[in-house]
């Protein structure tokens, strides 16, 4: 039995990263000596075990073959002859197809060090093209280490996957996993860049994909182009620390320009509709969390008014509040007023500017928050008022509060 460290681990190890999980290939053993030793079996379709002690995955050596269309379509073996060698290559990149052993010794038998050095993502063997969700991957990869580039052949064969349909197989599950780690990246905007160079991008999300091409007005958008604003936005998003769910709603924030009939260009009247219809479209299409979903929506809806709310009195700020859910759900208008600002500030010469709007309307729910309706309502009750004559004093007071703060 020998044991080699394998995948991200020794690839981060090289680039002096910090990594995360780390994962474990046993080459010349059993299932049977592994359990002997005391590891916890966990795979189901091939044998990964739990380290007694450490807890970290170890998996036995394995080769795959290709039985079926999309990603689950595949029958492993796995055997004490299989090699270090035979396991790596049926990995997705030659920066992901290196182990070490435990002498620290290194093992590459693709030229992995050296396309880490030559900062190029390229796939191990053509047997890449027999998982889509590689295609994903990789895009994700491409966002994380936005300085690498994708090897010409390697582009090549992915749009040939695409091509041949097999971006039609994948299950929603794994789409939205990949692209949720992807839009988490450092530069979130290269995973689109690929996977709209390669093709796939027109399959898995079409609504983003038309974006491209589209103008927008000049003096609200010097650059013009829609998906080009749209990867500044992201990309912003990023830069800002956002969650998944701001980072989503930004994704989806202006879908609906992408369907603007053509004689009215470049204005985009009634946008934002069209942009929560389409997004609760694609969320279902890939199963997207409840919570991603809402928010996404509501910045679809709503940023158009956050970015004009300079110019609304206290009683419209209090409705764009009510609208938001902002008085029942404040932390979900927080990360909607910081969408709003990553799609003020991801246009071109825009991305330093303040954004008042923010601090503007995060004290007006502040100060709508503040007021204790308990006795408002309770002196109105005593004046006879009833139902919703009720509610109306107690908006009353919020209005003043909100016209004292802004």
């Amino acid at each position: 039995m020998k044991v080699y460290l394998v995948g991200g681990a020794v690839r981060d190890q090289l680039l002096g990263r910090a990594s995360g999980d780390r994962d474990w290939v046993v080459v010349g053993s059993t299932p049977a000596e592994m359990l002997e030793a005391g590891f916890e079996p966990v795979g189901r379709d091939f044998p990964v075990f739990l380290h007694p002690d450490t807890h970290e995955e170890y998996a036995l050596a394995r080769t795959e073959r290709k039985t079926a269309p999309g990603y689950h379509g595949f029958a492993f073996h796995a055997a004490p002859e299989v090699s270090l060698e035979d396991d790596l290559a049926r990995r997705d990149l030659t920066i992901n197809a290196m182990a070490r052993g435990e002498d620290g010794a290194l093992v590459d038998p693709y030229g992995g060090q050296r396309d880490l050095a030559d900062k190029v993502l390229r796939h191990v063997s053509p047997a890449f093209a027999e998982d889509p969700v590689r295609i994903l991957r990789l895009a994700r990869f491409a966002a994380r280490f936005h300085d690498f580039s994708v090897a010409p052949e390697t582009l090549a064969l992915m749009r040939s996957m695409v091509e041949a349909g097999e971006v039609d197989a994948l299950v929603a599950e794994r789409v939205w996993q990949e692209l949720a780690r992807g839009l988490m990246e450092a530069l979130p905007s290269r995973m689109f860049e690929v996977l709209r160079e390669c093709g796939a991008l027109a399959r898995l999300l079409p609504e983003v994909d038309r974006l491209w091409g589209v103008p927008q007005r000049p003096e609200y958008h010097p650059e013009i182009d829609t998906g080009v604003h749209l990867m500044m936005v992201l990309d912003m998003s990023a830069r800002l620390g956002a969650t998944l769910a701001v980072r989503f709603a930004c994704l989806g924030h202006d879908l609906g320009k992408g369907t603007t009939p053509a004689d009215v260009l470049p204005r985009h009247i009634g946008h934002e509709m069209r942009s929560r219809k389409l997004v609760r479209t694609l969320c279902e299409r890939w199963k997207v969390p409840t919570d991603c979903r809402e928010l996404a929506e509501a910045v679809a809806m709503e940023h158009g008014n956050v970015h004009r709310s300079g110019e609304l009195n206290a009683a419209a700020v209090l409705r764009l509040l009510e609208r938001c859910d902002a008085l029942r759900r404040p932390q979900r208008f927080d990360d909607l007023l910081l969408a709003c600002e990553c799609d003020a500030r991801g246009r071109l010469g825009k991305d330093d500017e303040p954004y008042p709007q923010r601090e503007r309307l995060a004290a007006a729910l502040r100060a709508a928050l503040a007021v204790d309706t308990a006795p408002i309502a309770a002196e109105a009750a005593a004046r006879g008022l009833r139902g919703p004559a009720i509610g109306d004093a107690v908006r009353e007071a919020r209005v003043r509060a909100i016209a004292e703060s802004i």
